[in-house]
């Protein structure tokens, strides 16, 4: 009697390997690139941004589900990797400091399981009012217990406690950066695992349909729970390394302001791709950091860009990267180009005019006293002259007018282009 053997292979997927082979290689030349310390600590935020922003899209983007709290979990991550820090600078513990953030990921999944599971009974409109509610309780509570979350002037520790581990004492930025970037790559690479395990469908599924979902037999509240304590899990391992990267820990890593960003840049990266919370991640830094030392109007052009988006983009910048992908790959994308070209430049010269007189605003309501002139990009303009204001206001609205005139153009280009790829798309099956 014969056994025929049969034996099949899955093929290998180059370009996802490609992929994260890329991601791993930025993680790693970064650094090197960008070689000031401002730079070198933008870069480790950005690392840190990276896995809470992908945590909060398990539950936004993938659950469907809108929190409004999920600083909760990264805060109380922050906070449990700092007590755990000060035990091994003060010698109670002997744990390496490059495990520390493990017990932040460890102390957010606690909260999860114990704030989740009652926050996920209810979805929809009732969860994100819960998640406000509960953000809020803990938050208020962060004043209330000063023994644990240490008061105004929060909890503060050395991150180069411990006996060094070859001869690395997270001491230098950079070797805190790496350490960021590894926690980064891995947990990168676990939160994409999960979207395609079983669970991360059904995830999907509850997200989409969730009446179909209980009618084959599935408790979508179980899914839910189970991805929220997930969430948690990484979002406080991304506090655990705000810990030791900031080596001080305050009540705000708890506030809604913590959570409005998280939920603000998630969306504008992307939620419904999985790349999308990445984009968001940079974008929160450099609004955070940059465009904060910038402007301090940086929450007001924060939330046009943010009207911006809902209006014209609502899937966020992955969106529009996807959409283009799609363009390029049928070959129109060189059609497009001028148009694209129009609208930054009517979007430039739009965002100019209204930049100064934002300024111009704020200069006369905080620094009244300095006085009516003021210096803006290296030009000293006088806000109590009418031909600055007339200026100002001529700018914009050449810039409004050269970004509808072009966008009314990109419109009907755009649908022919369209209509263009479905119809190949149509011949391409026929045959």
């Amino acid at each position: 009697m014969t056994h025929n053997a049969t034996y099949s292979f899955k093929p290998v997927n180059i370009g996802r390997w490609a992929l994260w082979t890329f991601f791993a290689l930025i993680l790693i030349v970064s650094p090197h690139l960008f070689t000031s310390s401002l730079a070198l600590t933008m870069l480790s935020k950005m690392g840190i941004a990276i896995i809470v922003c992908l945590s909060y899209n398990m539950l936004l983007g993938q659950g469907g589900m809108l929190s409004f709290g999920h600083a909760v979990y990264s805060g109380m991550g922050a906070f449990g990797a700092i007590h755990v820090l000060v035990k091994v600078a003060d010698g109670a513990w002997h744990i390496p400091v490059s495990l520390i953030p493990v017990f932040g990921g460890l102390a957010g999944l606690l909260v999860a399981i114990i704030l989740g599971s009652v926050t996920t009974k209810k979805s929809g409109t009732i969860f994100a009012m819960i998640t406000m509610g509960i953000g809020a309780l803990v938050f208020s509570m962060s004043l209330m217990l000063p023994e644990f979350f240490g008061g105004e002037g929060g909890i503060s520790s050395n991150r180069m406690a411990g006996e060094p581990f070859m001869g690395i004492t997270f001491g230098p930025q950079i070797q805190v950066y790496y350490l960021i970037a590894i926690y980064c790559f891995i947990c990168t690479v676990a939160m994409f695992a999960f979207t395609r395990t079983p669970l991360g469908r059904m995830l999907n599924a509850v997200r989409d349909n969730p009446e179909r979902v209980e009618f084959i037999g599935y408790d979508t509240q179980r899914v839910r729970y189970i991805a929220f304590m997930i969430a948690g899990f990484f979002a406080g391992i991304g506090g655990g390394l705000h810990a030791i990267n900031d080596e001080l820990v305050t009540a705000e890593v708890v506030g809604p302001e913590y959570s409005g960003l998280y939920l603000l840049f998630t969306f504008l990266g992307g939620a419904l791709f999985f790349f999308g919370p990445i984009l968001g991640a940079v974008m929160l830094v450099f609004a955070t950091v940059l465009l904060h030392e910038m402007t301090q109007a940086w929450l007001l052009y924060l939330g046009v860009i943010f009207l911006m988006m809902v209006m014209y983009a609502p899937g966020g910048v992955a969106s529009l990267i996807m959409m283009n992908v799609r363009v390029a790959a049928f070959g129109h994308l060189r059609r497009l180009w001028p148009s694209y070209l129009g609208l930054a430049i009517g979007a430039a010269v739009m965002l100019l005019g209204v930049s100064v007189m934002v300024e111009m605003v704020y200069h006369i309501k905080l620094n009244e006293v300095l006085g009516p002139l003021m210096t803006y990009r290296g030009f000293e303009l006088d806000t109590h002259a009418t031909q600055t204001w007339v200026t100002a206001s001529v700018v914009t609205g050449v810039g409004i007018l050269i970004f509808e005139v072009v966008r009314r153009k990109f419109v009907l280009i755009w649908s022919q282009i369209q209509e263009a790829i479905e119809a190949e798309i149509r011949r391409r099956e026929s045959h």
